[in-house]
């Protein structure tokens, strides 16, 4: 029957954060997320990543720049994920369970700029040159930035993630995703 119809139709040329701020505008007192008992609305969401977008952006992250996410699942990994893709960065999931010297290979690998991590794991962030900024505890920096959207910052053709496999050699290989 047509109940399993799940064929969605993107607007082609368009990345996922832009698809989410029609959705905002659309259903702005929507839940979007839920976690652990905590959830935000689609205003509140979309605000809070075009705060940490324009705070990345002065950190200097742009077209294709990448940043770490270091995060056990949480609502600040969604806020992280779109104020990077909206910042025109692309993001790269650093998994905190993983041993210590495999996060320190991708993160020399990467060359990353900045690593957005939970103040709870950065214990477990191995030592890089990569600046670091705590989207949970380090907050108050980030929502003095405005919070309206940003325009012209990523196109569908750019980078939105890149992500480690593991290569048949044992090391980690890179294989990089674009937002189409």
């Amino acid at each position: 029957g047509h109940w399993n119809s799940t064929q969605v139709h993107y607007p082609s040329g368009q990345c996922i954060h832009q698809l989410f701020e029609r959705r905002a505008a659309e259903t702005p007192e929507a839940t979007a997320v839920v976690f652990g008992g905590q959830c935000l609305t689609y205003r509140e969401l979309n605000r809070r990543s075009n705060q940490l977008a324009r705070h990345l952006q002065k950190r200097g992250i742009g077209a294709n720049t990448l940043v770490g996410i270091c995060m056990h699942r949480c609502l600040e990994m969604i806020v992280s994920i779109l104020g990077t893709l909206k910042a025109g960065g692309a993001y790269v999931p650093l998994d905190p369970a993983y041993p210590e010297k495999r996060l320190a290979a991708m993160l020399k690998d990467a060359n990353l700029k900045v690593v957005l991590v939970q103040s709870g794991l950065l214990e477990a962030l191995p030592v890089t040159t990569s600046e670091t900024i705590c989207v949970d505890r380090g907050w108050e920096k980030i929502e003095v930035e405005p919070d309206d959207n940003l325009t012209g910052t990523a196109s569908a053709d750019g980078l939105c993630y890149v992500i480690f496999t593991s290569g048949s050699t044992g090391a980690a290989k890179a294989a990089a995703v674009h937002h189409q």
